[in-house]
């Protein structure tokens, strides 16, 4: 009989079920692929990231990249990984996908005390247990949720960006560069397509023009209180086909702005801009940057073949959409990520309304601490609200219920400095991030005595 059950092999559950073998449980991790599919994955590996291979900026006055000091701090396993397979992204961190997922399903099933077991499990146990089936959550398991909570689902709909192959991108067109120069290539990160004030214009056209494809029957559920015929798009991932439509400047000032960028054929910024991000170590393969997309395949090569220096673009992979699910978190959970009305029955990552994948491992970590901890007799843990972590478990479990929607790291859910001191948004980032680390610390020494197993991480 194991001492905890973690249902769902993605970042939250691979990262759950680390933090609570460290710390000395026997944990079944439960994963359905390759048994039973999901529609947007592609391999069998543990944390296989789904859409951008980006885990946000690395920088300590940016909200993911406190996240990322704060998981470094408590030692969080797929940080580590993706520090070690990290890709160049300017001031981000990017990784290999593929060389990043095969390597956490190696360390997972490496361990002593973990064992995978490669199958649905649509039944909540009623033992230790800490669900994160991620977005892409089993109808049946969402089933069973739903009967436990007595709460409808909330859906959005999100969706992934294509990928291409580096060879079939004009060099003499695209030129390397970040933004400002950021990054440590000395030509810069990222591929750039430039676009002039016309081939702006009818790349738009293009977009508002091209047919989408038709969402599943399921997917076309609209949850209770939503308007018949609205789609319930996540705001944080809109399709570029639907930011299309809200204005013929909308791309330029979101995902094509072009600020910090220089053509070198013109010496000028361009009107707009495409950047590709690196997505293998092997550096053949880029992915659109900000490209999530819902049209359907020949009209993602017909339209996005309009921009400069992807005329021959070699798609491997395409742009798709898929339904996302997660549940009413601030009437179902504690700030601990304790279900409120089964304290042994723990949820984490992206169902909780967690958005983002550093807030996806984030929430993992916890709870396998607090798993763990209540395993041992402990009480569980509520991280300091200054931290980046603990504002998210914070807001997730206190948001306003009428307009919940999935939250990413962010500073403004970070409760206000109060020294009455004035500061740019610059200065107040670097202050709440050194406050957040600071009560990490202090934090960490208190209550995180638990002295994990001695297991070697390469």
């Amino acid at each position: 009989m194991p001492d905890l059950i973690v249902i769902g092999g993605g970042l939250a559950g691979s990262e759950a079920a680390w933090q609570a073998a460290q710390n000395g449980l026997n944990v079944e991790l439960y994963e359905m692929r390759p048994s039973q599919e999901t529609g947007a994955h592609t391999t069998s590996y543990l944390a296989e990231l789904v859409c951008s291979n980006s885990l946000g900026s690395k920088l300590a006055d940016r909200a993911t990249g406190l996240l990322q000091h704060e998981l470094r701090l408590m030692k969080s396993l797929l940080l580590i990984i993706a520090e070690e397979m990290a890709v160049p992204a300017g001031g981000a961190l990017a990784v290999d996908r593929e060389r990043f997922a095969q390597r956490v399903t190696e360390m997972i099933a490496n361990h002593p005390k973990i064992k995978i077991i490669r199958k649905e499990l649509s039944a909540i146990p009623d033992t230790l247990t800490i669900i994160a089936s991620g977005p892409l959550t089993s109808p049946q398991l969402a089933d069973a949720i739903a009967e436990l909570s007595g709460e409808d689902q909330l859906y959005f709909y999100d969706a992934i960006s294509p990928i291409l192959n580096f060879e079939s991108i004009d060099m003499q067109i695209a030129f390397r560069g970040s933004r400002y120069e950021r990054g440590d290539n000395s030509q810069g990160d990222y591929i750039n397509c430039p676009l002039n004030k016309q081939e702006y214009e009818n790349f738009v056209d293009g977009l508002r023009s091209a047919e989408r494809i038709e969402l599943r029957e399921f997917e076309e559920q609209i949850e209770k209180g939503v308007k018949a015929g609205m789609h319930n798009y996540f705001e944080g991932c809109l399709p570029v086909e639907i930011l299309a439509q809200r204005g013929k400047d909308t791309l330029a000032y979101g995902p094509m702005r072009p600020v910090g960028l220089t053509d070198p054929r013109t010496n000028t910024r361009p009107a707009a801009v495409v950047q590709l991000r690196q997505d293998n170590l092997a550096g053949t393969m880029f992915n659109m940057v900000g490209f999530q997309t819902n049209l359907k395949f020949p009209e993602q090569r017909r339209v996005f073949r309009m921009i400069p220096g992807l005329e021959n673009a070699e798609f491997l992979r395409y742009g798709q959409m898929h339904r996302n699910t997660f549940i009413f978190s601030p009437k179902l959970l504690k700030p601990t990520l304790q279900f409120s009305a089964q304290e042994n029955l723990l949820f984490a990552g992206q169902i909780t309304g967690v958005e983002g994948y550093m807030g996806n491992i984030a929430t993992g970590f916890l709870a396998g601490w607090n798993a763990a901890r209540l395993h041992k007799g402990m009480e569980p843990l509520v991280i300091p609200r200054t931290t980046m972590l603990g504002s998210l478990c914070h807001y997730v479990t206190h948001a306003d219920p009428v307009d919940f929607q999935p939250m990413k790291a962010n500073f403004g859910i970070v409760p206000p400095l109060e020294d009455g001191v004035r500061r740019n948004r610059r200065q107040r980032a670097a202050e709440y991030s050194r406050r957040a680390l600071a009560d990490l610390r202090a934090f960490h020494r208190e209550f995180m005595g638990i002295e994990p197993v001695k297991l070697k991480t390469s």
